[in-house]
């Protein structure tokens, strides 16, 4: 089987991601091509991956159509991984295999960036499009065509910026006019929305797993079974996703998509994150298993978010996979860890759907005003973990009306000032279940 995909980065995500669907791409025998994965940093090394072949265990596990299901594979989607920074010629020999095709990338959030201080004789340069660029000027070099980039970083518009990356070097480099049509016309960069909950290694049952197995796995991967990959462009002839049945949706424009998954998932998650910290719950499943808290989550979900966003077919699913994610037995999503950065994030993901009901409804919804009152009770109670320090402490000062009036939220929502100052007393003088049973009356 031969190599057709450049990867860089070698975390759980991707192994658990793209690599998983490369591999039952492969099983099912609808492709016939391999990853390789190009370290795209020089922290750490790469010796497990070579001591083990590349080969892995990936576990995915949680409820699937109501089931609690566990089922365990043997990855065999990588060939091989290549460090830049010990062998700076293999790695660009890669751009020299006309097989080549598609390039996967996961660099994290700031991977996508553009550093001026990298120069084209840099062995390699320290940035991901850095380094890219290099790749692609071999590529051009040897007169060969272009790539299909699938970043999957999670930006928005991840295709458009790594692009723009990469011309932005063509050009502080002097690569050339050519160059730089070649990039345009004979490359995709397709913007991306990825959605997996990707657990990593296990370390609790580890031992046990790799028992099962029949040896050590120390590359050992979880996931939950829901997974979503949507693309911008059509690719399927060449990478049939959807006919292997991966959850690939290719289309023109993922705006919509990226638009639900904040709507439902991530609001889902804002809006009851306070709600339950401050009913004592710690983790998402016991949000789950709380009468209350599951009552409010659902009405939040399916009588306010989705009723804006449209009650059809696909976002009906996915608001109910939702639920099921919520409900994974097998993860332990910490409340705290969604509490962060609270302020910018109830402005995404809760205002938007607040603003559409007020639209609609002639109010705003309750759930939503009682939403903002326990994320203001929680700051004024704790030191909330929040990069933007400055609304953090006008939260801890001020009075509840100031606050709902002020701009920190993204929006005017002084029509929510009455309910939101109900629901604040109702929290504080020790009612907040029968608040929730008010909020969602």
């Amino acid at each position: 089987m031969g190599e057709t995909i450049i990867q860089f980065g070698q975390g759980n995500f991707l192994r658990g991601f793209a690599d998983d669907f490369i591999d039952i791409l492969n099983t099912q025998g609808l492709y016939d091509g391999k990853a390789v994965i190009v370290k795209p940093t020089p922290r750490g090394n790469l010796d497990t991956f070579n001591a083990q072949g590349c080969v892995y265990n990936l576990v995915v596990r949680g409820i699937e159509n109501g089931t609690r299901v566990s089922r365990r594979r043997e990855i065999h989607s990588v060939s091989r991984c290549v460090n830049p920074y010990d062998d700076f010629d293999a790695y660009l020999a890669l751009a020299e295999n006309p097989a080549m095709r598609f390039i996967i990338s996961n660099t994290t959030e700031a991977g996508i960036a553009f550093d001026g201080d990298c120069k084209f004789t840099d062995r390699p340069a320290l940035s991901y499009p850095g380094k890219l660029t290099q790749l692609l000027f071999a590529r051009y070099k040897a007169g060969l065509g272009g790539f299909v980039l699938l970043p999957c970083e999670l930006i928005d518009n991840n295709g458009d910026a790594l692009r723009k990356c990469v011309l932005k070097y063509a050009e502080l480099w002097k690569l050339g006019a050519e160059f730089i049509r070649w990039v345009k016309e004979e490359n995709t960069f397709c913007n991306t929305l990825v959605d997996r909950i990707v657990t990593g290694f296990p370390e609790s049952e580890a031992e046990e797993i790799c028992r099962e197995i029949g040896y050590t796995d120390k590359l050992l991967d979880t996931a939950e079974p829901y997974h979503l990959w949507a693309i911008e462009g059509d690719f399927e002839n060449e990478l049939p996703l959807k006919k292997a049945g991966v959850n690939a949706v290719w289309t023109n424009d993922i705006k919509p998509l990226k638009k639900r998954k904040v709507r439902l998932l991530n609001g889902a998650h804002t809006s009851m994150v306070f709600p339950a910290l401050l009913c004592g719950i710690e983790t998402v499943g016991e949000c789950l298993k709380d009468e209350d808290i599951r009552a409010f989550l659902h009405h939040f979900l399916f009588d306010c978010a989705l009723s804006v966003l449209g009650d059809n077919e696909d976002n009906r699913a996915f608001a109910e996979a939702v639920l099921q994610r919520f409900e994974n037995p097998f993860i332990a999503h910490k409340l705290t860890a969604i509490a962060l950065n609270s302020v910018s994030k109830f402005g995404v993901r809760v205002v938007p759907t607040a603003l559409d009901c007020k639209e609609r409804n002639g109010a705003f919804p309750k759930a939503a005003a009682f939403s903002l009152a326990a994320l203001i009770a929680y700051y004024k109670q704790h030191s909330p973990n929040d990069s933007d320090t400055a609304a953090a402490e006008l939260i801890k000062t001020a009075d509840i009306d100031t606050i709902v009036r002020s701009d920190i939220f993204g929006a005017d929502l002084s029509a929510m000032c009455d309910d939101v100052r109900t629901a604040y007393e109702m929290i504080e003088n020790g009612n907040i279940r029968e608040g929730i049973r008010w909020a969602i009356s």
